[in-house]
């Protein structure tokens, strides 16, 4: 990430870049802050995670949203 991030509590850094575009959504979306989006937009993504069956499943999931190699 870049220095530029935003800090949310003091555990989560994100990049102004990605702010702006998640305060521009939860906005259009009507959400009452880009608090709310985020925990509703993790919740939905734990959610589908959570279905699996199993770790490899799981693994699987996260490599085909890219978040892991």
């Amino acid at each position: 990430m870049n220095q530029g991030g935003i800090m949310f509590g003091s555990k989560v850094k994100l990049d102004r870049d990605l702010l702006a575009r998640v305060k521009r959504y939860s906005d259009t979306a009507g959400y009452s802050s880009v608090q709310e989006f985020i925990t509703h937009a993790l919740e939905k993504e734990l959610a589908q995670l959570e279905e699996a069956d199993s770790e490899d499943e799981i693994r699987k999931r996260l490599q085909g949203l890219g978040y892991i190699s």
